[in-house]
């Protein structure tokens, strides 16, 4: 069964991005057929240099380099919100796949299951 999770929210601003990382790592041990996706506010969950010592909150950003260690390979991120946020992709803290919207409504949509954070 194909799993995707889909990052939707500011870092740091709510538990979400934490919690979906910690969960998207604990599946990775039961199922390799994950896909993640970051869309609008979700790309900036990807952002280097973040610094949420600031707002009181713990640093889990750079966890997301373990998703090649835990053979997460899918991982893609919507054009528009790059552009909506300004964002180079250069400015990722790990590699990613970039698609456009149809693209990424195309892989959403052959997965079994969603989980949104």
């Amino acid at each position: 069964m194909k799993l995707g999770f889909v990052f939707r929210s500011f870092p740091h601003s709510t538990s979400k991005g934490r919690e979906g990382l910690d969960a998207l790592l604990a599946t990775s041990a039961y199922s390799e057929d994950i896909e993640v996706f970051f869309i609008g506010a979700g790309v900036t969950q990807l952002l280097v240099n973040q610094d949420p010592k600031q707002v009181l909150s713990r640093d889990y950003a750079a966890a997301f380099k373990l998703l090649d260690l835990y053979d997460i390979d899918n991982i893609y991120v919507c054009q528009t919100s790059l552009q909506r946020y300004q964002i180079e992709p250069s400015s990722l803290l790990i590699p990613v796949t970039i698609l456009s919207q149809a693209e990424l409504n195309q892989k959403i949509h052959h997965c079994q299951k969603l989980l949104s954070f």
